[in-house]
């Protein structure tokens, strides 16, 4: 049987080799998952946050071991990765703790009143879910990342598949969770991990799999969803994507465009480009010389990148190449030297506002050091070019003082087609917390109105079920009397704290 390798970025040398799960071990480890599935969804929400703190406690306490492998896999930097095992660590807890406070399960209880019965609303766990990591992010988006830690925070098993960018790192850390688990109690088979691309098909195909999770290219989502779609029994796959983040810079903030361009560089190559919130159209004001001050700010920077994968360095060379047919110039391109490793050119091009029509190529990502500075000549002109533009997963606005009189009416637009708009803030960076929107309208995103990121992540993986007219021993524990899992509740309209009746 065939199997995947990873590879060092930066000689072509390979790190790691695992063998392919074949369709029949695909096949029972999505069964496995779907016979514990009950008894996971019926743990109480405090005992999963007990589990996923156990799984965080684990990475951390392996974190020199999986930082020099995952180093070799990727080149990211041990400085980087290390923060990355913290961040995902973190995450683990965050969304053990979000589950344990309770109002992901929506409880809602309405008493029968003479012309109404009896009716509890509770969300309830989809089942298992399907996991497909990110190439960029090993921890924090990978195998235990956001997707993983939401779906077993909001009670369902998961079956990763292995990142081929990060393969070693992938089944070590899902190695770690195992014993991690087992020693927090966890029933077997909450966790599993296949390897290689058929698998992956074959899990999203597998008729005991309820939902997906998937952080990536717009190739690989698509396929995804696709695949969902054509099951007897369609499933949700909730697929964050990316494409063009773009940055709005007033006529106000203009008069520091050195200022705001450093910054900008500073947010563009961070990961080497390799982020799905990079910015990469900057949108200034006429004679604010943005280009000129991107590609200084940008020299000055001085990047290196080696990227993660062959494929992704040989796309950056393909992506200029492409946006220069389009209509775009290069201000400035810094090629790397020579290497045996996966490395790629940074670059700043700039392109006349006309040449921003639906479908160029100009629109499109590009996953790299790559941007693209337009300047408009007006706010009509601007708000020409915003309508062109796919809906992203963020936007940044650089404005001048709160008065800036193009400020508001950009927020309110560029609300529209992404979902989350920073103000003097950049995109790059993501905080996991109750307030986040990692998501965005189609095709940012296959589902808009979720988020991969943050408390709300958890209502991905569950759905809302009435009991109507049910005794109350019947109901799941979270809508009984009693209330034992202490959990909020709404009941006849008044919202109740967790522990009331």
């Amino acid at each position: 049987m065939t199997g995947d390798a990873s590879y060092d970025p930066r000689t072509g040398s390979v790190v790691a080799t695992a063998t392919a799960t074949t369709p029949e071990e695909v096949g029972l480890a999505a069964r496995r998952a779907a016979q514990v599935a009950p008894s996971v969804a019926a743990t109480s929400p405090r005992r999963r946050r007990r589990w996923l703190h156990a799984v965080a406690d684990a990475l951390e306490a392996h974190r020199e071991e999986l930082v020099a492998l995952s180093d070799a896999e990727t080149a990211l930097g041990s400085e980087r990765l290390g923060g990355e095992i913290t961040r995902a660590a973190n995450q683990l807890r965050f969304y053990g703790d979000v589950a344990a406070e309770g109002s992901y399960l929506g409880v809602t209880l309405d008493p029968a009143t003479a012309t109404s019965p009896a009716l509890a609303r509770v969300n309830q766990p989809l089942g298992p879910v399907a996991v497909f990591g990110a190439s960029n992010f090993p921890f924090a988006f990978g195998v235990l990342g956001n997707d993983t830690a939401c779906a077993l925070a909001a009670g369902c098993p998961v079956v990763v598949k292995a990142h081929p960018a990060h393969l070693g790192t992938s089944v070590r850390q899902v190695e770690i969770a195992h014993e991690a688990l087992a020693a927090a109690d966890a029933p077997a088979d909450v966790l599993d991990i296949v390897v290689g691309h058929d698998a992956g098909v074959h899990l999203v195909q597998a008729p005991e799999v309820s939902a997906v999770g998937f952080t990536g290219s717009q190739a690989g989502g698509l396929a995804l969803w696709r695949l969902a779609n054509d099951r007897d029994e369609v499933i949700p796959v909730y697929a964050e994507m990316g494409t063009v983040n773009p940055v709005v810079v007033t006529r106000a903030a203009a008069a520091d465009i050195a200022t705001v361009a450093t910054g900008f560089v500073g947010s563009f190559t961070q990961g080497h480009g390799q982020f799905c919130t990079k910015p990469g159209l900057f949108l200034a004001p006429a004679g604010s010389g943005a280009a000129q001050a991107v590609a200084t700010a940008l020299r000055a920077a001085a990047p290196r990148p080696v990227m993660l994968t062959r494929a992704i360095a040989d796309s950056v060379v393909t992506g200029i190449s492409e946006m220069e047919a389009a209509g775009a110039e290069v201000v400035t391109r810094l090629d790397p030297p020579g290497s045996t490793g996966w490395v790629a050119p940074a670059a700043v091009l700039s392109a006349g506002a006309d040449a921003l029509e639906r479908g160029s190529r100009l629109l499109e990502e590009c996953f790299g050091a790559v941007v693209v500075v337009v300047e408009y000549d007006s706010d009509e002109q601007l708000a020409g070019v915003l309508s062109t533009l796919q809906p992203s997963l963020a936007a940044s606005l650089v404005t001048g003082t709160e008065d800036d009189p193009q400020a508001a009416a950009l927020v309110e637009v560029l609300s529209r087609k992404v979902g989350r708009v920073a103000v003097n803030d950049w995109p790059t960076g993501v905080a996991v917390a109750w307030a986040q929107q990692h998501g965005g309208p189609w095709p940012a995103t296959s589902a808009p109105g979720a988020t991969s990121v943050g408390a709300h992540g958890l209502a991905r993986f569950v759905r809302p079920v009435a009991y109507q007219s049910s005794y109350d021993a019947w109901l799941p524990p979270a809508a009984r009397a009693a209330n034992p899992w202490r959990v909020p509740r709404r009941v006849a309209g008044e919202a109740r704290a967790g522990g009331s009746a």
